[in-house]
């Protein structure tokens, strides 16, 4: 990853700020804009003495190559890339652990809107494979509406070694798989819990699925054979919430 990175959208470059502020740089806003959603970035930046410019809707473009950044980018420094060792780290220190596996999502968007679910639901990690996936991009950042600064996401080598070193620690793995036996609502997800999703139409690998404790699926009684996988991934996690809040 860069020693610096591009970071775009009000809520993606105010939530860097909320809980990251020593890695903002310099912020660029839109020239002639004055409103009260820029007002908590301004103050946030100026608490921390953060350089604020004002710049045209071309420059900004260019700054977020092309990006949907609403006004205001930012230049961060990059974030640490989180590995094996920070998510069995944080699993210490964690009495019910709550995770999220992704398992070959390489859209950014799909990846940001995963991160805000998991955020909304309380996951305390997000952990996708080091290769065949994609990481933090500002595109990322933006459409995770500040979650990406609030989740870990973990970047492991060996997807499956990390599964197993999961169960070791006593965390079971649930994952959607069309083929499943049992739906989504008929299985138990209390307790130590990790959810493992596939990418849209190629599901999980063999290998990920064969490391799985259990495998579920969402029952679709429509045309449509799957859903996209923030969908999906947000109907398992909520639907673990449910029962978690019912126990």
């Amino acid at each position: 990853m860069k020693k610096q990175d591009i970071t775009f959208g009000l809520h993606a470059v105010e939530a860097v700020l909320q809980n990251s502020p020593e890695r903002v740089i310099e912020i660029w806003v839109l020239q002639g804009r004055d409103d009260k959603r820029l007002i908590p970035i301004l103050e946030i930046a100026s608490q921390w003495g953060v350089s604020v410019q004002y710049a045209s809707r071309k420059a900004l473009d260019d700054k977020s190559a092309g990006g949907q950044h609403q006004g205001v980018v930012a230049k961060v420094k990059a974030a640490k890339i989180l590995n094996d060792n920070d998510l069995h780290a944080m699993l210490d220190g964690t009495e019910t652990p709550f995770l999220l596996i992704l398992d070959g999502v390489t859209d950014p968007h799909n990846l940001g809107a995963c991160l805000r679910n998991a955020d909304a639901a309380g996951v305390q990690g997000i952990i996708v494979p080091k290769d065949n996936s994609v990481g933090l991009t500002p595109v990322v950042s933006k459409v995770a509406c500040g979650a990406a600064e609030i989740v870990p996401l973990y970047q492991v080598t060996n997807l499956a070694r990390t599964m197993r070193s999961l169960q070791d620690k006593g965390i079971w793995i649930a994952g959607a798989a069309g083929e499943a036996d049992s739906d989504v609502y008929q299985a138990s997800l209390t307790g130590p819990l990790a959810i493992a999703m596939g990418a849209e139409g190629k599901g999980l690998r063999r290998l990920t699925r064969e490391s799985c404790d259990s495998l579920i699926s969402i029952p679709m009684a429509g045309s449509v054979s799957s859903l996209n996988v923030s969908v999906a991934t947000g109907i398992c996690l909520f639907e673990a919430v449910r029962q978690r809040l019912a126990k």
